[in-house]
């Protein structure tokens, strides 16, 4: 039988991690149109509530139901306003390794959510689920997502050399794709020992592979 992970929320102190909902649907929207999540990710564009619904009821459960991987949505504990999403995905149960993605919404910026959010699931997977390894991967010019894999406390592996496709904005306004490098980050339990440092202040894109 294919291992999953459970249907859980995580709390913070500032976030509460939690399944999406369909409540979430025009939140979503207005975070996935932003001018740099557009840049970062492979979502559509333009990202419409279609799409957002799309990735609520049936992309987000699917990924975790089938094993691959489990995607939170990111809200704040004292207005319940969604400021950014993480996922696991690319799920290796036997070797108790997963891939780790996430966005911050462009009203959510500055407040260090992203690596709250981040050592936040891998405290999650490493304490409860018991993994050996966690991976990131940030394209090289996105030097946000860096600064949010350096202070969580990842260990930069290596590059992969022209390994993704990015996109960059247009003289009339339009998108086109251009390929880069990734950089390869690891964090380990071991890694996490020594507790949490101060929030980062930055907005973090990691590499959203599989949106549909």
């Amino acid at each position: 039988m294919t291992s999953t992970f459970p249907d859980i929320s995580i709390n913070t102190d500032r976030l509460v991690l939690r399944p999406f909902d369909a409540s979430d649907v025009p939140e979503l929207t207005d975070m996935m149109n932003d001018e740099l999540v557009t840049a970062w990710t492979s979502a559509p564009h333009p990202y419409t509530a279609a799409d957002a619904r799309e990735w609520i009821t049936r992309t987000a459960p699917a990924e975790r139901i089938s094993g691959r991987g489990i995607a939170f949505a990111v809200t704040e504990f004292l207005t319940q306003r969604l400021v950014g999403i993480v996922h696991l995905t690319n799920t290796d149960w036997r070797c108790l390794s997963s891939e780790i993605a996430y966005v911050t919404a462009p009203w959510a910026r500055g407040e260090g959510y992203a690596s709250e959010s981040v050592l936040a699931v891998a405290g999650w997977l490493f304490r409860d689920q018991k993994f050996e390894r966690l991976e990131l991967r940030t394209a090289a010019d996105n030097t946000a997502s860096q600064q949010v894999a350096q202070k969580v406390g990842c260990v930069s592996e290596g590059v992969l050399r022209n390994a993704w496709i990015a996109r960059t904005q247009t003289e009339d306004g339009g998108w086109t794709d251009i390929r880069t490098d990734l950089i390869v980050w690891s964090l380990l339990p071991e890694d996490l020992e020594g507790g949490v440092g101060e929030p980062l202040s930055g907005a973090g894109y990691a590499t959203f592979a599989d949106w549909g």
